[in-house]
């Protein structure tokens, strides 16, 4: 019995030997100027045992007791590697060198590592990198976040002279856009020209068109999460850029002894000095600033705090009759606990406002509104091994709406004050999500977010006759206000309205070879609050309502399938995906409603739905003095709304119509061209399908004056839009030991003065009594001229 017992002791103990594992830990920052690099990919040569940084440039990985070789790889950063002796738990934080000496700027990439969009199960996401070479062609002198995301497939604006972007046929308030995780509810400066993304004070940005992941909810479209850089550790450093219609200025220095740094980036426009030059528009006024500040702290190895700002505003006055003046604003208080080398955690209270005020000076109207937000977060990734990754958290968000107060300009004005009700709301969220690599070729993701929301009270909510705030008129065939019955009070303690919603998240990849893989994804997520517009104007007034009595959420439900292969040893790339989203609860408007000073939006709307589906085509060049690639969107975006309670045949009869944000084709084709060390040149072509609108069909004559019938809603569209766009950039000095850098950037905006129609209008010509069609374009060819530098 001894041997026998001699031999399996030995044994077990060679097994657990073999078995004995230990965690490598650690960040990797620039080396330059100690940023985090998030998504910089970790691994072990010649195994398959890796990680990916999150946010914070942390990651871990577990391997079994060896020698190794450590690889790190970023794109745009020097290739990293190190032999290392795993035998203990091992704490290794990493600076890599940038591979170019060229100013900060932004490039597009799908990914920012090849070998992820290959093997990683998510899909559907865009990535921009604000520490790579500048490849877009520049607007106005300079590169925008948002400009660029809307020449990937699947996302659009609506036209010039609009605000936000569209996602997948999704409208723009169903896109969460976070910036330092604090939402950001406009993201658009000067008619939609720039984002209130600053290029200098950005480090990275990440959209998700699908495939969400669970740590997010409250939107039904898409993610755009935007990160600020941190701030430069190593030493002061200033970048900015002097441009014709605005400028930009960025300091970063270390703090504290190198215990942390701080970030302060402003911008600014001034085409409003050269408008009363301008005979045609000299009492018009349009100008725009926005400051970013950040800062950190680390309290020890554990623990860093950081806090963040965000300040915008734009203001314009057309010819003294209109101003609109909008602005965001917030605020995060940040806490990273690194509890041990597989357990990370982030701890933010976040604020975020947003507010708007129009002035008619013509009727010496006030009207003013916002909404305030106040959220606390936790969020913890937990390393399990190299096989298993874990996120998960909890929420609690506070909305405070004032949908309008409106106030007489002037003494003498004929403008009675209303204040309409402000309407307070909570929302809670919990999640778990996983990254779970089956085998070598087979890799998951799957989460289960739960989002509880209450409408809070405060205030009276109005009782409808058969509760019926809408009925439809047989015999007028309209739509009307339904009957009031009662009012009911809620006290500020109360909840007039909850839901809770299961949101589960699932994605699966499966790599065919090294070069290529297929995935497929499924998101459904829960939207609580709505954004009421029912104009395509320029200057639209943004009210939003959160869910309640008389408005349930919206609920979406995106399928996605999509193949992605690499050639040539990633010279090429090509993605393919095509999607299908449904949205229940989507709301439409009743002809002639009336939204503004409205107290009961209620009265005003139908309950309807939403779907969209398309064919998204990615192509791209990656290396070479010339690379670019080719977007292209076929797809299709349409609601409806039945009568339901309200009785009726519902809009267009209850039949399927185009929505606002349908464009059945849309290409976008970029390219740029290394033409020497000191000149480069690059463009972009866009096309896309009309916008949808409704023309009038005929006319008839009442009491001697012309009334317009009309067609079908959204049944005819706006003329084609397409532009071309081209730039140059000249860098008069490439000695990377100078730390003065400099470079010209010239551009022209609309190349062949494409009239683009931002909307066609019917009148009737009161001199020759004809009907007439007017086109209304915003821009037309627009040249500039940018000085960018960095010390």
């Amino acid at each position: 019995m001894k041997p026998l017992f001699l031999t399996l002791f030995l044994l077990s103990s060679i097994f657990s030997q073999s078995q004995e594992k230990f965690t490598l830990s650690g960040t990797v920052k620039d080396h330059t100027n100690g940023e985090t690099l998030l998504g910089v990919t970790v691994y072990l040569k010649d195994t398959n045992i890796g990680s990916i940084t999150n946010e914070y440039g942390f990651f871990s990985l577990t391997a079994p007791k060896d020698n190794y070789t450590l690889i790190i790889s970023y794109v745009g950063y020097e290739s990293y590697s190190q032999e290392l002796t795993l035998n203990k738990d091992q704490k290794l934080n990493i600076e890599l060198k940038a591979s170019s000496t060229a100013l900060d700027e932004v490039i597009i990439t799908a990914e920012e590592s090849e070998m992820v969009s290959i093997r990683k199960p998510q899909m559907s996401v865009s990535k921009l990198n604000a520490k790579t070479i500048k490849e877009m062609p520049a607007v106005l002198g300079e590169v925008d976040v948002v400009k660029s995301i809307q020449l990937l497939p699947g996302v659009t604006n609506n036209g010039e002279g609009s605000a936000g972007f569209h996602v997948r046929g999704g409208a723009a308030d169903q896109n969460l856009v976070l910036l330092d995780e604090a939402i950001i509810y406009n993201t658009s400066h000067f008619f939609g020209f720039f984002s209130v993304f600053n290029a200098d004070a950005i480090k990275n940005i990440k959209l998700y068109k699908g495939d969400i992941p669970a740590k997010y909810g409250g939107r039904v479209s898409s993610v755009l999460d935007v990160r600020q850089k941190d701030g430069n550790s190593k030493q002061f450093e200033l970048n900015g850029g002097i441009g014709l219609i605005s400028s930009r200025l960025a300091a970063e220095s270390p703090l504290f002894k190198d215990k942390g740094s701080f970030l302060v980036a402003g911008r600014a426009s001034y085409a409003h000095l050269f408008m009363p030059l301008i005979e045609e528009v000299e009492d018009d006024k349009i100008s725009f600033y926005d400051l970013n500040l950040k800062t950190n702290y680390e309290l020890n190895k554990n623990n860093r705090l950081y806090l963040s700002g965000y300040f915008g505003r734009d203001v314009f006055n057309l010819s003294k009759i209109i101003e609109n003046n909008y602005g965001n604003a917030t605020g995060n208080l940040r806490w990273n606990h690194v509890f041990n080398d597989k357990l990370f955690s982030n701890l933010s209270f976040i604020y975020s406002k947003y507010d708007y005020q129009i002035l008619l000076d013509f009727i010496e109207l006030d009207w003013t509104a916002d909404i305030t937000n106040f959220n606390l977060k936790y969020d913890l990734g937990y390393y399990v091994n190299n096989n298993l990754k874990l996120d998960f958290g909890i929420s609690g968000l506070t909305y405070n709406v004032n949908p309008g107060e409106v106030k007489p300009a002037s003494e003498s004005s004929s403008i009675n004050y209303l204040k309409l009700d402000e309407k307070r709301a909570f929302e809670g969220g919990a999640y778990i999500g996983s990254e779970h690599q089956i085998s070598d070729k087979l890799t998951l993701n799957y989460g289960l977010r739960y989002s509880a929301f209450s409408r809070l009270g405060g205030q009276n909510i109005t009782n409808y006759v058969n509760n019926q705030p809408v009925i439809y008129n047989s015999d007028l065939g309209i739509y009307e206000r339904g009957e009031v019955a009662n009012e009911t009070y809620y006290s500020k303690s109360e909840s007039i309205k909850t839901f809770g919603n299961f949101e589960p998240r699932l994605a699966v990849s499966y790599q065919l070879n090294k070069m290529s893989s297929v995935k497929a994804s499924y998101t459904k997520s829960t939207q609580y609050l709505h954004l009421l517009s029912n104009t395509s104007s320029v200057t639209p007034l943004d009210v939003w309502t959160p869910s309640g009595k008389y408005i349930k959420p919206q609920i979406s439900n995106q399928f996605a399938l999509g193949y992605y292969k690499k050639f040539k040893d990633n010279a090429f790339a090509l993605e393919l995906e095509t999607y299908y989203k449904h949205v229940d609860n989507r709301i439409d408007y009743i002809d002639g409603s009336s939204l503004i000073g409205n107290n009961n939006i209620e009265t005003e709307i139908l309950n309807g739905e939403a779907r969209a589906y398309g064919l998204e085509v990615l192509f791209r060049k990656n290396k070479g003095d010339f690379t670019g690639w080719l977007a292209y969107t076929l797809s299709k975006s349409e609601q409806r709304a039945l009568g339901g309670n309200a009785g009726g045949p519902g809009i267009n009869n209850g039949d399927w119509y185009n929505t606002p944000y349908d464009r059945t084709h849309d290409i976008s084709l970029t390219g740029v061209y290394k033409l020497n060390t000191k000149w480069s040149l690059s463009s972009n072509f866009v096309f896309q399908t009309g916008r949808p609108v409704t023309y009038p069909n005929g006319q008839y004559t009442y009491e001697g004056l012309s009334v317009a019938t009309y067609s079908n809603r959204n049944e005819d569209r706006l003329p084609a839009y397409h532009r071309l766009d081209v730039s140059a950039t000249f860098k008069p000095n490439n000695n990377p030991d100078k730390r003065w850098k400099s470079e010209w950037v010239f551009g022209i905006y609309n190349v062949y003065n494409r009239k683009n129609a931002a909307s066609v209008s019917f009148n009737q010509n009161r001199e020759t009594g004809v009907n007439e069609a007017t086109r209304i374009s915003i821009f037309g060819v627009i040249p500039s001229v940018t000085y960018n530098f960095k010390f």
